[in-house]
């Protein structure tokens, strides 16, 4: 079950229903409902087969959690150690095999991040807290965010399952927003890439460039729509998810980058990965070396093909330098330090994206000794396809155009609703239910509705 689907927006409602139902008379009965809910979910979207594999990993943190409340120093630290490998065993063999059960990138590193804040004492169970929820919460299972458990679990004991009127035009408003975002930008945005990959050796440096930016705004607006939607769905059941998205394409660095995109990865890379390994208090050598360690995990995490290892580096490196570079890049114009991180980060999506290295450094040729001209025909095939049938229709003089209007106008809006000061998720805390805004969330979502047939899977579901 897709998540922008008529199914996904029924089984939603359907849960909605049960949930707060049955929640108004138990909470307790609630929090079953809800965690029933995501197993179903689970089962749905990866199969029984991949639900087993995250309902053995549940089964092994809670076999750990009991170890780490229980025991004494050295078996604590034998439990954490068996745990922590488990679900980085069980990973590395979904990654190896191409076998990849739905979500369980972001369910290994939540897991660990639950294991590691029991063992330190940053969290500890209370009654009411759900491990099975907390697993198969059903807005973030196949994408996230990353749920912290210091920040989850409070909320099953206070405003949960009781949202406010506000709550629930925040959430309609995130769902209907982050629905618009996937369906009529990042799909047809990623039409477009595609059709520029096609054409291998005979793209041209323009439509090279288009590939390039098509994909920083593609794989943007469909990760973040699909946080958009998550938390949503979580507000009309009166959790809060955290921000996962704080306009990164305004960062003037690369680690300004990473710290608003994917926060909740950066965040648990920070705490369970580059602090225990020393983080910057041994010195500029180790420091430099963590920060490499950290970077080539998250390619991993990503995928174990040399292009995630070569973005991961990159992006490791790049810090590195700007560490090195130190203050005198701070005196540089803000407008020049923008560019210089946009480019970078449109680069280094490159080899993101690419199938393998030849490809990758194929485009980049292309974008740089390719030729003039620009198959906006070809480019624009499959996106948009009714709406540019009824622009066809409506202005027929101006047929030749259509496909500069829809590869223009994706790449304009695209960058206009990226680039966003205030994003949908800081929208959230200050939308209020409006007859306006009702009716262009209402109209925004018709019309991601209409277009659900042609809908593709998000890109991080398949991490």
């Amino acid at each position: 079950m897709q998540v922008p689907s008529l199914s996904f927006l029924g089984f939603l409602l359907v849960t909605l229903v049960l949930c707060l139902s049955v929640g108004r008379g138990s909470r307790q009965a609630g929090r079953k409902v809800l965690a029933l809910a995501g197993v179903v979910f689970t089962v749905l979207g990866g199969g029984w087969s991949g639900f087993a594999v995250l309902a053995a990993g549940t089964a092994a943190t809670a076999a750990v959690l009991w170890c780490l409340e229980r025991l004494d120093a050295l078996p604590r630290r034998l439990a954490m150690a068996m745990g922590c490998l488990w679900h980085i065993a069980v990973l590395a063999v979904c990654k190896l095999t191409g076998w990849m059960p739905l979500g369980i990138s972001f369910f290994t590193f939540q897991q660990l991040w639950l294991l590691k804040e029991t063992y330190t004492g940053q969290y500890r169970r209370s009654q009411g807290d759900s491990l099975l929820l907390y697993t198969f919460f059903f807005p973030t299972v196949t994408s996230g965010p990353i749920l912290r458990p210091e920040e989850f679990f409070p909320q099953l004991r206070e405003a949960f399952l009781c949202p406010s009127w506000g709550d629930a035009a925040a959430g309609l408003y995130a769902i209907s927003f982050g629905m618009a975002k996937k369906v009529l930008l990042a799909d047809p945005l990623g039409a477009v890439v595609s059709n520029g990959w096609a054409l291998g050796q005979e793209l041209t440096a323009p439509a090279a460039w288009i590939v390039i930016l098509g994909y920083t705004l593609r794989l943007y607006l469909d990760f973040s729509g699909y946080c958009d939607i998550a938390s949503g769905c979580a507000r009309l059941l009166g959790i809060r998810l955290p921000v996962n998205f704080d306009s990164p394409y305004r960062a003037l660095s690369v680690g300004e980058f990473w710290k608003r995109w994917h926060i909740t990865l950066t965040s648990f890379l920070r705490e369970c990965v580059y602090i225990p390994l020393g983080g910057s208090r041994r010195g500029s050598v180790r420091t430099y070396g963590n920060i490499l360690i950290v970077y080539l995990i998250s390619g991993l995490w990503h995928g174990t093909g040399w292009t995630f290892l070569v973005w991961g580096l990159l992006h490791g490196l790049a810090q590195v330098g700007e560490r090195l570079w130190g203050r005198r890049r701070e005196r540089l114009p803000k407008g020049l330090r923008w560019a210089m991180t946009f480019l970078f980060v449109n680069l280094a999506w490159v080899f993101f994206q690419a199938p393998s290295l030849g490809a990758a450094g194929m485009l980049l040729r292309s974008a740089v000794c390719g030729g003039w001209g620009l198959p906006l025909e070809t480019l624009a095939a499959g996106a948009l396809d009714s709406e540019a049938a009824a622009l066809r229709t409506l202005l027929p003089a101006l047929e030749s155009w259509v496909p500069g209007l829809v590869v223009g106008g994706l790449l304009c809006v695209g960058l206009a609703v990226s680039f966003r000061r205030e994003n949908v998720i800081r929208r959230m805390e200050t939308v209020s239910p409006k007859p306006v805004g009702a009716l262009l969330c209402g109209g925004l979502l018709a019309w991601a509705v209409v277009s659900f047939s042609s809908t593709a899977t998000f890109i991080y579901s398949n991490f």
